[in-house]
Parts: structure tokens; C-alpha cells; sequence
């Protein structure tokens, strides 16, 4: 059995889910409403604060559609009460990040400013307070909010993909808490070569 798609969905008290025919699944809560058709196989009950994922069969899709439908509305209940983040670290020297209007712009050592509009229910903001890294180089924090965890994710892997990390300063945009590997720059070849010959 699949264990992630055995546990029940806790709801929280100001949360409510309606389901519809052929599992169209509605999910309303204090931050928004998200709305969602998934697999009409699967078997979604709510009773008692609480939602609950059965499979058909022991059919190998239905197997694997069990845990998954669990958790795209564990993600949706989640959303709708807390929210999602996603934080982003800039990193590099003259390298600026300001939201204007809801659009992120980027300066990244490029030879134009890079512009990013959030889809629909995302917010952005930029938070320069942090400081500088060990090796005296700024950072500024983007932090990506929303209620669907898949639009959050996308719109930071976008934002991610405008400047990727380069390996030999660590220069770039990168997520919080991410390791880059470093490389060591080249070293100079001094006193390799024989006088006279």
C-alpha cells in the first residue's frame, strides 16, 4: 500500500473542500480558493475535518496515482491556509534586484536589465538587508510567495535560470541554503621555464 497515500489530510478549521463530480476538487481557505480536476479513478471522501485518497485497484497506475493524488491536495489545503515560499540569494558585485509594479528587475552583469512578471497569484519582493558573504560580496534576498505550489516553484526556476550560479566566484542567483560547487581559478605557470634554453 502506498504510505504516503494512506494517511488522511487534516483540515483546518478555516478550510473547506468540496468535491465534485469526476474529482474536480475545490479547496477554499483564508489566502484563496485553488481548484483542481484530478484522476477520475481515484476515490476522494471527506468527512469529519478530515479528506481521505483510496485506490480502485492494485493496478500499477493506480498505484502510483494513490500517493500522488494525496499530495496535490495536501499541497492545495496547505496552500490555501499558509502559503508557499521559495527565497532566492543574488550574489555578485553590482548585481540589483527591485520589484516595479509587481515585475521583478534584474541587473546581473548583463548589458541590459532582465525583466520577470509573476503569473497571476504570485507575489515577488527583495529584501537587501542581509549583508555581505565571507568574501565581501553582497547579497540580496528575492522571496517568491504564492498559494500554488507549482506556480511558486516555476516562477523561482525562472527567475533562478535569468543568472545561474558560475562555479569559480559564485557569482550568480542561486536558492537559499543551495551548495555550489566551487572551482579554483587557473593558476599562473611562474618559473616553469629554463633560462638558456
Amino acid at each position: 500500500m502506498s504510505r504516503v497515500g494512506m494517511q488522511p489530510i487534516e483540515l483546518p478549521k478555516d478550510v473547506s473542500v468540496e468535491i465534485d463530480a469526476g474529482n474536480a476538487v475545490t479547496v477554499k481557505g483564508p489566502k484563496g480558493t485553488l481548484v483542481r480536476n484530478l484522476h477520475a479513478d481515484m476515490i476522494i471522501e471527506r468527512d469529519d475535518g478530515r479528506v481521505t485518497v483510496q485506490r480502485p485497484s492494485e493496478e500499477k497506475q493506480h498505484k502510483a496515482l494513490h500517493g500522488l493524488t494525496r499530495t496535490l491536495i495536501a499541497n492545495m489545503v496547505e496552500g490555501v491556509s499558509q502559503g508557499f515560499e521559495k527565497r532566492l540569494e543574488l550574489r555578485g558585485v553590482g548585481y540589483r534586484a527591485e520589484v516595479r509594479d509587481n515585475e521583478l528587475v534584474l541587473q546581473v552583469g548583463l548589458s541590459h536589465p532582465v525583466s520577470f512578471v509573476p503569473p497571476e497569484g504570485v507575489e515577488l519582493e527583495v529584501d537587501t538587508s542581509v549583508g555581505r558573504t565571507a568574501d565581501n560580496m553582497p547579497v540580496t534576498i528575492i522571496i517568491v510567495r504564492g498559494i500554488d505550489k507549482e506556480q511558486v516553484g516555476q516562477a523561482a526556476a525562472e527567475i533562478r535560470r535569468v543568472r545561474k550560479v558560475e562555479p569559480f566566484k559564485g557569482k550568480g542567483i542561486r536558492y537559499q541554503g543551495e551548495y555550489v560547487r566551487r572551482k579554483a581559478g587557473k593558476a599562473g605557470k611562474i618559473g616553469t621555464g629554463v633560462l638558456g634554453r
